[in-house]
């Protein structure tokens, strides 16, 4: 998980990714999945969400939306 956000970090402001165009390197809401497999069905599950949906789900884990990165850098995967 560390390393994925420090990727999401130093992609900050390239319009050739995802993340740089849009600075996604705060996080509010994450999820493991003992497989990448796994991990992808569920992400393509939330991409047919509402964006009211999703932030149901963020705000049942997380309800102050604070950023989870030092959280996150330390969990286990």
């Amino acid at each position: 998980m560390a390393v994925r956000l420090q990727q999401h970090f130093q992609n900050s402001g390239d319009n050739k990714t995802f993340a740089g165009r849009y600075y996604c390197y705060k996080l509010i809401y994450f999820e493991c999945y003992p497989s990448a497999e796994q991990a992808i069905e569920r992400e393509k599950q939330l991409k047919g969400w509402t964006r009211s949906k999703k932030e149901a789900l963020i705000k049942s884990k997380n309800p102050k939306m604070k950023f989870l990165n030092y959280i996150a850098d330390k969990t286990e995967i």
